[in-house]
């Protein structure tokens, strides 16, 4: 007895040893790239780095079934553009259910846990476009999936923006859901309520200075060095903790205060703003991962917290329109490789996170502005069609290539371009004004990337923010 229970012990101290990842902690998995990794490749990557729950943004056929088998909690998602046809048709819902969620639950098949009904429906910048079709796309899948014997297992949410609630004093306590979608914030909370699901919220301590030039710097960060704020008594040291708690506060005033909360985004995007770097994306993750390991949760729901960092891999097509840093939310490059060490365990024995295997380049070649060029009158010309149809985000003046000289920044312009289009020669041609080199120009952290192969992707350009695009060419123009 006594041997048995020996072996119990150094088993359990294995297990212990194994696990890489604080318990709550999942992904998001983001598909907004011109040369997506293979899903196998980025499963490859998940198990690796042994992290066991990913959330997807859709329900692509490729993606979900490449997580069969892999006992990885997934979260699978509907896009906004789908909520009308699912709210107009419970047969719809019916349908999307069996293509969906029924074909992947088989023996060893993958273990859904949650439908993300939307993607931040109420934004205000959306204007109320899906005011009226977000509730009823959620009541309809419930009831499809209820229908289909998977209602126990399977709930549906919806991942909410932080800003559908607020706090005139920003004091968690005074918490209202937002004016214009106060009413179907109510109904939708109740339906949660009902169904036994989750709230699921997006929050950006990054945005908080991001947004408000006179933020307090260190309350951002969840390391204990942020200025305290008091409410009743209970005292904040990170908006991380008070935006929780707001929504607590809110939850409670709509009647349910116990309702289970899941964090669908948190992280820090390494380029492409002031605060946007590697340095302040490990500061935010060391702190934030160590609280979510120490089981402490917030002020008002101590305890387990259960988070998706945002996010797993960088996305070159992601629209720019908050920021350039959109595109930069990944713990990973655009091809796997990390950025910065990384203690998923919170216990701050940081690390490289294993690489993505397997990925396959295409050819060490660059295409540059060509040397000795005289004639310079139509180069801003060339520069913003380049940009506009790839991604120069990281040319901005706080950005990773912001110490470029005036040829590196139209270089960097023309590789983008160039490897957007899978290394035509015909895309290094700029009227002239380009020459395909095997000299990599990458300096610092300023990375001269060279594509990889991809199976899938959009196709297609992405446009440049016009901010930055209307800098450079005015920069060009001087010429």
């Amino acid at each position: 007895m006594a041997a048995r229970t020996q072996l119990l012990v150094v088993a359990c101290c294995i297990l212990a040893a194994l696990s890489n990842v604080a318990h709550g902690i999942g992904v998001n998995w983001g598909s907004m790239m011109s040369h997506p990794l293979t899903p196998s490749i980025v499963v490859g990557m998940l198990k690796d780095n042994h992290i066991d729950k990913v959330k997807l943004f859709d329900s692509d056929s490729w993606t979900v079934s490449a997580l069969a088998g892999t006992n990885i909690d997934v979260i699978l998602g509907i896009p906004n553009d789908q909520l009308k046809k699912l709210a107009d048709s419970y047969d719809h819902a019916k349908d999307w259910v069996k293509e969906n969620v029924t074909k992947h639950l088989y023996d060893g098949g993958v273990n859904i846990r949650y439908v993300a009904v939307g993607n931040e429906p109420f934004l205000k910048s959306y204007n109320g476009t899906n005011l009226k079709t977000t509730l009823p796309a959620l009541e309809n899948i419930q009831k499809a999936l209820d229908a289909a014997g998977h209602g126990d297992k399977i709930k549906t949410t919806v991942p909410n923006n932080a800003d559908v609630y607020e706090s005139p004093s920003n004091k968690p306590s005074d918490a209202v859901f937002r004016k214009d979608v106060k009413d179907v914030m109510l109904q939708m909370v109740k339906f949660l309520d009902d169904n036994d699901a989750p709230f699921m919220v997006n929050i950006y301590p990054f945005l908080s200075l991001y947004l408000n030039a006179d933020f307090p710097f260190d309350y951002a960060f969840c390391d204990g060095q942020g200025e305290p704020i008091t409410d009743k008594g209970t005292q904040y040291t990170n908006v991380f903790d008070a935006n929780y708690d707001t929504l607590v506060w809110a939850l409670k005033k709509a009647g349910a205060p116990k309702m289970k909360i899941i964090v669908g985004e948190v992280g820090w995007p390494t380029d492409g703003s002031k605060n946007a770097d590697v340095k302040l994306a490990k500061r935010f993750y060391d702190g934030y991962l160590k609280k979510v390991a120490a089981n402490k949760g917030t002020p008002l729901r101590p305890g387990h917290l259960d988070v998706y960092l945002f996010g797993l891999l960088d996305e070159d097509l992601k629209s720019v329109e908050p920021g350039m840093f959109e595109r930069h939310w990944g713990i990973f490059r655009y091809d796997g490789q990390p950025k910065f060490p990384i203690d998923f365990t919170g216990k701050g024995q940081d690390k490289m996170p294993v690489a993505a295997k397997g990925v396959q380049y295409m050819p060490s070649q660059w295409c540059v502005f060509k040397k000795n060029t005289t004639d310079m009158k139509t180069v801003a010309a060339q520069v913003g069609y380049a940009c506009s149809n790839s991604d120069c985000t990281s040319l901005g003046g706080s950005s990773s290539c912001n110490r470029l000289d005036l040829q590196g920044n139209i270089s960097y312009a023309f590789n983008m371009y160039f490897q957007m289009k899978d290394q035509d020669v015909e895309s290094c041609y700029f009227n002239g004004l380009a020459e395909i080199v095997t000299r990599n120009l990458s300096a610092g952290s300023c990375l001269f990337k060279v594509q990889i192969v991809s199976a899938g992707g959009r196709l297609g350009g992405s446009a440049l923010g016009a901010s930055l695009l209307a800098g450079l060419i005015s920069l060009l123009s001087l010429l």
